[in-house]
């Protein structure tokens, strides 16, 4: 069968000669019922990579029976995407307020409370998810219309987390520096992580820090919470959101965003979202690290940089990470240093560039690790 693909776009911002700058959202709704999915990629304007694992998606799911509703959002930051310096994306923060892109998100626990006290021990799953669906939509536009107005990163990422407030699944596709695959994974949705073909695992707490996934799985957490605090009823809204890291940064490759395409895939037909689909996790190693240790290595020293250790490879206590050359000192025995591992760990990502100020985050990698298969 073929499943029609609806394209429509949406203005997220207007540039200095007042021209609008919209992003193209894909529709993708199957004749059965089914959950609704938002997968949205580039936030971050060097974050490219998801780009082509939803071109690789729309290919496959254009011959897919769909179960409900794929909503899928390209370069869902065009601004950033535009912000360059020579060679370079510059697209991590709003240039205008200093914001990162990924951080305007809206989640008020007090309102969510408020919610939750209307609702009654009879009502139905079903009717809660719809009121407090709507009630979430109505926090999101009374934000926007803030009278003293907003900054763009947020405006932005309004406007987006509107497009994701009717999903049960949403997966917000971005990428490291020059890093390996992982996944950011709420604490409640652990077993969901073997439903991805994604290595390394990070384990997250049920908090809002304002990035989209948990301006997504906040919410409904906290009214599971209140709920069977208050009526002892446990419930569960079955929402889950996922931030995915696919790659390093600045490129794209086609090939590798078919394996993504794929992983995608196999989560979302273990949650329904495809009639007769025989697509399934692949068996391989997942190892698993709670957020509390996954470590940022900060310099406490500057200079030009080769990094030893390659993303996604274990590296035991003492080995080196990185080579250090000091321009002040080339002509005596301090011109050449290592950096080496200050204890067994799993080097996630590191910076992109050999020239590296003090202070900078150098690589950020997994300590206590453990495998989750």
């Amino acid at each position: 069968m073929t499943t029609e693909v609806v394209k429509s776009h949406l203005v997220v911002a207007q540039n200095a000669s007042g021209r609008n700058m919209n992003v193209p959202i894909y529709r993708m709704k199957g004749a059965r019922p089914g959950p609704t999915v938002y997968i949205q990629s580039s936030i971050h304007g060097a974050e490219v990579q998801g780009n082509v694992v939803i071109y690789h998606l729309i290919q496959r799911l254009k011959n897919m029976d769909i179960c409900g509703e794929i909503i899928l959002v390209p370069n869902c930051n065009p601004i950033g995407t535009n912000i360059k310096a020579g060679e370079y994306t510059l697209g991590r923060f709003d240039p205008v307020n200093g914001t990162n892109w990924n951080r305007g998100y809206f989640y008020d626990k007090g309102s969510v409370e408020t919610f939750a006290n209307t609702v009654t021990p009879e009502e139905s799953i079903a009717g809660i998810k719809q009121r407090f669906r709507q009630h979430l939509s109505n926090a999101i536009n009374e934000k926007l219309a803030e009278p003293w107005g907003l900054g763009l990163a947020q405006q932005l990422n309004l406007k987006l987390q509107q497009l994701a407030v009717n999903a049960d699944y949403v997966l917000d596709l971005h990428n490291g520096p020059v890093s390996t695959r992982h996944i950011y994974i709420p604490e409640y949705a652990k077993d969901s992580a073997a439903l991805f073909n994604i290595p390394h695992c990070i384990f997250i707490p049920n908090i809002f820090a304002g990035a989209l996934d948990e301006a997504t799985f906040c919410p409904w957490w906290t009214l599971r919470e209140h709920v069977k605090s208050r009526l002892d009823r446990d419930v569960s809204f079955d929402v889950e959101a996922f931030t995915l890291e696919m790659g390093s940064q600045e490129v794209i490759n086609f090939s590798e965003g078919a394996i993504d395409a794929a992983s995608i895939i196999s989560y979302l037909n273990a949650k329904g979202a495809f009639y007769q689909c025989d697509v399934k996790p692949e068996s391989m190693q997942r190892i698993g690290v709670n957020l509390r240790d996954y470590k940022t290595l900060f310099t406490d020293w500057g200079g030009m940089v080769e990094y030893l250790a390659k993303p996604g490879h274990a590296i035991t206590k003492g080995q080196p990470l990185a080579q250090i050359l000091n321009i002040d000192d080339l002509d005596n025995n301090n011109g050449s240093k290592l950096l080496n591992a200050p204890c067994d760990l799993i080097p996630i990502l590191h910076f992109p560039s050999a020239s590296v100020l003090s202070g900078t985050q150098l690589y950020k990698v997994f300590t206590n690790y453990y495998s989750i298969t």
